[in-house]
């Protein structure tokens, strides 16, 4: 495989796009656990960690967005790209909830066992979620194969 092909171009192959895929969904994180940590400790404070958290979240999944489109993902199926972001949006919040219910259980199960089932329940939970993310956005929103005429 050309190594080129794997940062230029447009592609539809799936491995590539995995690839590029791991990059946009690592700076995506950086955003997302960078801006919630930079309101937490500089700008809201303890008080308000679910907002920073909610507005980091957004930051990340915006960035994921337009990276996404626009090195990764060029095939929409959706026409209209205010439908096309919300529709990657839904695609991230089942993600989050796949997060929220991995750390859950997590703690349910481990919590009395040990006090590393945070770390534990992220890196399971990050993987799922960033599986399900790819996928759902490939083949939900940008397989070439079936465009819609919206």
């Amino acid at each position: 495989m050309n190594i080129k092909k794997l940062f230029v171009g447009d592609t539809d192959n799936t491995l590539i796009q995995f690839f590029r895929y791991v990059f946009v969904g690592g700076f995506a994180t950086v955003v997302d656990w960078g801006l919630s940590a930079l309101l937490f400790y500089c700008v809201f404070g303890q008080q308000l960690a679910v907002l920073c958290n909610g507005l980091s979240f957004v930051a990340g999944l915006i960035v994921n967005y337009f990276l996404s489109t626009f090195w990764i993902f060029k095939n929409s199926k959706i026409k209209n790209r205010l439908v096309e972001f919300l529709s990657f949006a839904a695609i991230g919040v089942v993600g989050l909830l796949i997060t929220l219910g991995v750390t859950w259980g997590f703690e349910a199960m481990l919590s009395n066992v040990t006090s590393l089932y945070q770390i534990i329940a992220k890196v399971v939970s990050t993987a799922i979620s960033f599986f399900w993310n790819f996928f759902a956005r490939k083949f939900l929103l940008f397989n070439k194969n079936e465009k819609s005429e919206e």
